[in-house]
């Protein structure tokens, strides 16, 4: 038998796909089978009824314990995020026409790290946290290039140690992303594991959340050319 999807034998998309990140979250829902199924194991018995108990308790514990692991991921991602905006407070106002880029930054930082992202760290924290990393990117975006254009400046010790830092930091938000997206992916694969951990999931309400995606900005800038 042939493979069902061979690239040999096409069709075969030439010009690619730009693959995009769907900001939409599921929300966990279960039907009357699993009701009858509940029922049906205290009919067999109160030993498999309460077994299936302890093991939905069980289930809600494991799914409290990676919400908090989110939480954690997610604050690793903002502390390497103010050690940036640190940066910026210390070398924009060694550029000149380099005013105000800390400003909003830290008006965008102020709102995630204010309550923005929501009790469990839903979609509205995850989209606030992008918007940050946007802001402190453009920031720097703006800043660096100006930099570049004045030697005197690049060879000043305190802006050369505050691009290794940021070379540094910037690694670092990649590898606390790439964390926290993986947490991501586990979460939505785990709360749609029938029986126990779907069924306590959609008891409580919980639904998908939506990873890290980068900027249309930094997007755009991706497809340019840097050589």
């Amino acid at each position: 038998m042939a493979n069902e999807l061979d690239e040999t034998s096409g069709p075969v998309n030439d010009s690619g796909r730009d693959t995009r990140v769907i900001d939409k979250q599921i929300p966990v829902r279960v039907g009357p089978g699993s009701t009858i199924f509940e029922v049906a194991l205290w009919i067999c018995g109160i030993l498999p009824g309460l077994v299936f108990l302890f093991m939905k308790i069980s289930a809600r514990n494991y799914l409290q314990r990676l919400q908090q692991k989110l939480q954690q991921d997610a604050s690793q991602i903002d502390n390497y995020l103010e050690q940036r905006v640190q940066i910026l407070q210390n070398v924009a106002p060694l550029v000149q026409k380099a005013v105000d880029l800390d400003k909003d930054v830290m008006t965008a930082v102020a709102a995630y790290r204010g309550g923005g992202r929501g009790p469990a760290g839903g979609a509205e924290g995850d989209a606030a946290r992008n918007a940050a990393v946007g802001a402190i990117d453009h920031a720097f975006g703006r800043l660096f290039p100006q930099v570049e254009a004045y030697p005197d400046l690049k060879a000043h010790q305190a802006i050369a140690d505050a691009l290794q830092q940021n070379a540094y930091l910037q690694k670092e938000i990649t590898a606390a992303r790439a964390l926290y997206n993986d947490t991501v992916a586990q979460w939505n694969s785990d709360i749609f594991r029938w029986p126990t951990k779907m069924i306590v999931a959609a008891r409580a309400g919980y639904t998908t959340r939506i990873p890290f995606t980068a900027s249309a900005e930094t997007r755009q800038q991706a497809r340019g050319t840097f050589f």
